[in-house]
């Protein structure tokens, strides 16, 4: 198993849980996005988590067409 194997499954876990306590997925995903960026914050300059959420944030899409996968 691979650690975003791994990851996806706690993440299924976690959100098993929280609609057991009533939250929405998305209330789910959403504090727990606030709550991984606090403490990457706290292992990580602020520069390097910015970058790497920004990139992310930069590919969400995934029907993005990228010209230099272009043939």
């Amino acid at each position: 198993m691979g650690i975003h194997d791994w990851a996806r499954g706690s993440l299924q876990q976690a959100l098993a849980g929280a609609v057991q306590e009533n939250f929405t997925e998305e209330q789910a995903l959403r504090a727990m996005l606030s709550v991984v960026v606090e403490r990457s914050a706290a292992l990580r300059s602020a520069d390097d988590l910015a970058q790497e959420l920004i990139f992310l944030a930069d590919n969400l899409d995934p029907d993005r067409d990228y010209t230099f996968m272009r043939p």
